[in-house]
């Protein structure tokens, strides 16, 4: 589908900001790059080759009996008895001396009847956001080869868990921000729209319910109904929805008396086509302005909940429960420096791009 002229001198405008637009290539293949997370990091490799056949072990459960072994539970690949089956085909050998007989076969000196050489492909990271790490060593363990950014206080992988972190906070943010705009634009498109008693209402019931202890709310209800990412969703955006409000709601109470409303409303125009065909572009540069401070507020909800204890399920990968680490093991500078560096960087992305958008918007600004 093809832009319209006015879109397209918004979308060259803001290839002339050359920062927003290396922020907004950097940023999308970065967030790119996570939605594969389980391909990037993961304690069970993309395929295994199994007697001929081919499995998915990092999107489908196998039982360790698919691979000649004893137990009907998910086999664990880093076993050294399930690395054997898979690399022989299954002898029975495996059970004795697993570990020998995987260095023979890597190093292409077993001979075995019946032996059918297979093999695993493993992600280049071998660990997910909540697997520990068998190394060596008390917890949180320094950066090294296994572990390029070392491990928390639990011995899981730190690199793993920023990755997911990071999939997992923006993913958060464009639903909450997606919503709680939808939202807010609809309610100041309202009030300015048809001011008068339904402005009056509108502004008492928002200042209430603007002056309500959000953080409070969150953990009562946490406490009752135990935490979970959409719920967590739904709180930030029934707190959050009144952040457009008040910009939305100036820019139609300032468009509603122009000469092209009033046009509009003279030739019958609907309502809702003026509102949201007619005076909502003009209202986007105020609207857009405004979404930056959204987005980084709301990853800093999050962040600040789970570093409280208060944010998402304690299994889920947190960039906040990691900075809470930082803080606990102040004797492992390399978790503080992981959590600064990567929320700096993402949230001064995000910040460039909004810019950028703000900016292609605004009909007064060009770009040399």
């Amino acid at each position: 589908m093809a832009l319209s002229p006015l879109n397209q001198r918004r979308w060259r405008n803001f290839k002339r900001n050359r920062r927003a637009y290396w922020s907004l290539i950097i940023f999308s293949i970065a967030f790119f790059v996570s939605l594969f997370a389980e391909l990037l990091a993961n304690d069970k490799p993309i395929l295994v080759s199994y007697r001929g056949e081919i499995y998915a072990p990092v999107a489908k459960f196998y039982p360790e009996t698919a691979f000649g072994g004893d137990f009907r539970t998910e086999a664990d690949y880093k076993d050294p008895v399930v690395q054997c089956l898979i690399a022989t085909g299954g002898v029975e050998f495996c059970f004795d001396e697993p570990e020998a007989i995987v260095e023979e076969v890597a190093a292409g000196t077993y001979a075995e009847d019946g032996f059918e050489k297979g093999w695993a492909l493993w992600p280049p990271i071998p660990y997910s956001y909540d697997t520990p790490v068998n190394q060596p060593g008390a917890a949180p363990l320094p950066p090294s080869s296994h572990n390029w950014l070392g491990t928390d206080d639990r011995k899981r992988d730190v690199v793993a868990r920023v990755i997911y972190g990071f999939r997992l906070s923006i993913l958060f943010t464009l639903v909450v921000t997606t919503l709680a705009s939808v939202i807010g634009i609809i309610a100041g498109a309202i009030q300015g729209y048809f001011g008068g008693w339904i402005d009056l209402i509108f502004q008492r019931v928002i200042e209430i319910w603007s002056s309500t202890p959000s953080l409070y709310v969150i953990i009562i209800l946490f406490a009752i109904l135990g935490r979970s990412f959409w719920l967590l969703v739904l709180l930030t955006v029934l707190f959050g929805w009144t952040a457009l409000v008040g910009v939305v709601r100036a820019e139609f109470l300032r468009a509603r008396n122009l000469e092209y409303v009033r046009a509009a409303k003279a030739l019958g125009v609907s309502n809702r086509v003026i509102m949201f065909r007619h005076m909502l572009p003009n209202a986007m540069v105020a609207t857009v302005t405004m979404l930056p401070f959204i987005v980084t507020g709301t990853i800093s909800t999050l962040a600040g909940l789970d570093f409280l204890g208060f944010g998402l399920p304690s299994t889920a990968p947190s960039l906040g429960e990691l900075t809470l680490q930082a803080k606990q093991n102040l004797q492992a500078p390399w978790l503080a420096f992981t959590a600064f560096f990567t929320f700096a960087i993402m949230l001064s992305l995000l910040v460039f791009i909004f810019e950028g958008v703000r900016d292609a918007f605004d009909p007064r600004k060009t770009f040399s």
